[in-house]
């Protein structure tokens, strides 16, 4: 046995042991999490271990023992009174190099002397195994109670003979430099998370090999996105996502012994790339949105997407339907488990919430014990449970801060008590009803496209008792990014903000007095408060407030938790290099320098190298063609 490395932990840490644990946890549950290689691990129940399961696995066991211990007892779990515990879990690549042969790891945990065994062997299709010996590797937690000093070794059998492939087998600096650290800081941190694991509710490898075969037929996609929006985000989300649902819905039918694929509805379909993929993949179904995307002529006719308004009411019931699907559906969320509920006792649905909305407003919070992503979801849940479902929750892996979904697979009454259920459901519905008639604010919500998927599906007007009281959501997007306020009173917020910096004398290390006068810098809260209340006002009503004008005006402002001025002279953050050549004579200045009009000293550059017009005689018209506006008379 030979210690390649050891950690101590900083200060008193009162986690430990426990967190040790916990954190060796992670590494055998998600080891995906440091290793983005891996697609995850499929773990077995833990097994009594004796020297016969040793003996299996090597030919020549005494090195072994004697590295893990000659103590070896049995036991079935993970507690103190039963001093060692085993495991084993198969990784799961996420590009499979390995052909029929499986990289698995034998886990011993020794409870009594805190370390935990690694014992890394490959199995073939007929069963064969064969231990990879160079490759055992051991972390061990240390006490040092004279100085109440704790530390984490890594322990390796046989250094010298350590293989890497990068994927099961990680380099060995890694597991010292990247891996050990990583454990000290979670057993020091000891947090527990608010959601489930990722992918908990699937088979993980199905899951993966699902997920490169969609990402390599839908990779094109990338490459002719119509859409504003960031093309790889939202197609590798869609493909996950739709992978997501293949596995499930795979696992369903096999579960019922069922061979007709399920249908489905996409209720604020948005870009429309989900439908797309799942009606590819052989499910018969269709999207529903308010309004239709430049992408959706490019699906073809198999595709089939319709521009409606989606009004919670009977029209909008698919009785023929399984599966209902809500993805990123914005006000329509807490709708969707009641629509499903109500169309058939066997429509299913998955949501994936994102805004927080309630039935007939804003979803104002009532706890402060959670956070507002996690209140949100259990109110959801909620709902779920109040229509009738046995509700499941589920992370899935997307590119996205919100990543929990829920899924009513199943219901929580007979059929025959179905009238009772209705009745629950109903006066549910009623009672978060507001009593002042409050409506969702619409300008409280922003036009986040990571947030809101890029989609605006909601806008709908009642015509039942269901959405009495509901307000729809305008099927023209108001513009809500700060660009649309008067050019005078952003001219004056600008100028009153860089005047305040410019003011302040203090040292901030980045030039003296004599040079350039690069002002002081304030916090964005500071910067708030030397507005008045009718512009932060005006302000709040925008998506992103204050810090968005000030990001909009990128030639003044730079921000780094804190606002600067702006020095173009600064390579790293001036799109404007000295250093390049000067700015082509009669190039296309259709901006004045803000500098050069407003600054005391003026623009720090020279008229050749900056890119803005310094005075009037450099300003030159754009000679494009103004884009029409929408509501321009003809």
């Amino acid at each position: 046995m030979a210690k390649l490395f050891d950690i101590k932990f900083p200060g008193e840490c009162k986690t430990l042991p426990e967190g040790f644990w916990s954190a060796v946890d992670v590494w055998v549950k998600k080891p995906h999490v440091v290793n983005k290689r891996l697609c995850g691990v499929k773990e077995t129940e833990s097994k009594a271990v004796g020297r016969e399961a040793l003996l299996f696995l090597l030919e020549d066991p005494q090195p072994v023992l004697s590295f893990i211990s000659s103590r070896l007892s049995p036991a079935q779990t993970h507690d103190k009174e039963k001093p060692w515990s085993s495991s084993v879990r198969t990784f799961i690549p996420k590009v499979n190099r390995y052909g029929t042969h499986l990289h698995k790891e034998l886990i011993l945990k020794d409870f009594d002397r805190q370390q935990v065994t690694f014992l890394p062997f490959e199995e073939d299709s007929e069963g064969k195994v064969s231990l990879k010996r160079g490759n055992i590797y051991q972390f061990q937690l240390l006490h040092q109670e004279d100085c109440e000093e704790w530390a984490l070794e890594l322990h390796v059998l046989a250094s010298d003979a350590w293989f890497s492939d990068g994927v099961a087998y990680p380099n060995l600096p890694w597991l010292s430099t990247d891996l050990l650290p990583k454990l000290v800081r979670w057993a020091t941190e000891c947090k527990s998370s608010e959601f489930r694991s990722t992918l908990s509710l699937l088979p993980v490898e199905k899951y993966s090999v699902m997920y490169q075969q969609l990402k390599e037929k839908y990779k094109a996609m990338v490459k002719v996105w119509p859409e504003v929006t960031d093309p790889e985000k939202f197609v590798y989300e869609d493909v996950a996502i739709a992978t997501y649902l293949l596995v499930l819905w795979a696992e369903e039918r096999a579960e019922k012994g069922l061979s007709a694929r399920q249908s489905f509805v996409d209720l604020g379909c948005g870009n429309g790339l989900l439908v797309h993929i799942l009606a590819n993949e052989g499910h018969p179904g269709k999207g529903i949105d308010v309004r239709k995307r430049k992408i959706w002529d490019m699906y073809g006719p198999q595709t089939v997407l319709e521009e409606k308004a989606i009004t919670p009411s009977e029209s909008f019931l698919f009785p023929a339907t399984d599966w209902l699907i809500g993805n990123h559906s914005d006000e329509l969320t807490p709708w969707i488990p009641v629509i499903a509920a109500r169309s058939s006792y066997s429509c299913r649905y998955f949501v994936l919430p994102c805004c927080f909305f309630d039935f007939y407003a804003k979803y104002q919070r009532r706890q402060c014990k959670k956070s507002q992503y996690k209140e949100y979801i259990d109110f959801i849940a909620e709902v779920s449970q109040v229509s009738g479902f046995s509700t499941e929750e589920d992370c899935l892996r997307i590119p996205s801060t919100k990543r929990v979904c829920l899924v009513g697979q199943s219901r929580n009454y007979q059929l025959s008590d179905e009238a009772e259920a209705e009745r629950r459901r109903a006066h549910y519905i009623q009672s978060r009803q507001p009593s002042s008639g409050a409506t969702v604010q619409r300008s409280d919500i922003g036009n986040d496209v990571d947030c809101c998927h890029g989609k605006r599906d909601t806008d709908r007007s009642p015509d039942s008792s269901w959405g009495e009281g509901f307000q729809p959501r305008d099927r023209v997007e108001t513009v809500r990014n700060c660009a649309a306020l008067p050019r005078d009173f952003v001219h004056g917020v600008v100028l009153q903000v860089a005047n305040v910096l410019l003011g302040m004398t203090e040292d901030d290390g980045r030039g003296s007095s004599s040079d350039w006068n690069r002002g002081g810098s304030l916090s964005v809260s500071e910067v708030a408060g030397l507005l008045e209340q009718e512009t932060l006002q005006l302000l709040k009503n925008e998506c992103g407030g204050l810090e968005t004008l000030l990001k909009n005006n990128h030639q003044v402002f730079r921000e780094g938790g804190r606002v600067y001025i702006r020095d173009w002279r600064e390579r790293k953050s001036s799109r404007v290099d000295t250093k390049r050549k000067p700015v082509a004579l009669g190039a296309l200045k259709t901006r004045p320098c803000w500098f050069y009009d407003h600054h005391p000293q003026r623009c720090p550059l020279q008229a050749q190298h900056c890119a803005f017009a310094h005075g009037p005689d450099e300003l030159r018209p754009s000679t494009r063609p103004l884009k029409k506006m929408k509501n321009d008379a003809l």
